[in-house]
């Protein structure tokens, strides 16, 4: 399932189309909490994919959980996770 969610406030920036694909088998929480005026948060399930405009200096934090609770387990940058026109109707499509 593909989710297009959360549009930046109109004065922030030139946003990017960006694209993040959960790759585990356990269920992640994506935020984005470093751009001013705007909070991001989403659960992302196993081999889902996420599609969300952002701006390329957005720090997206993913937390991972394990038994004893849940933990940063990466960073990326919102230009790292940049998706053009053709990546994103192929995302569109799955």
């Amino acid at each position: 399932m593909t989710n297009l969610l959360n549009r930046l406030p109109s004065k922030c920036g030139l946003p990017i189309l960006c694209g993040y694909h959960n790759p585990t088998a356990k269920v992640q929480v994506l935020r984005i909490t470093n751009i001013p005026n705007w909070y991001f948060e989403r659960v992302v399930f196993p081999g889902e994919q996420l599609v969300l405009e952002a701006l390329p200096e957005a720090v997206l934090e993913i937390y991972s959980s394990d038994e004893q609770g849940s933990f940063l387990s990466e960073t990326l940058l919102g230009d790292w996770l940049r998706v053009n026109h053709s990546q994103y109707c192929s995302l569109k499509k799955s």
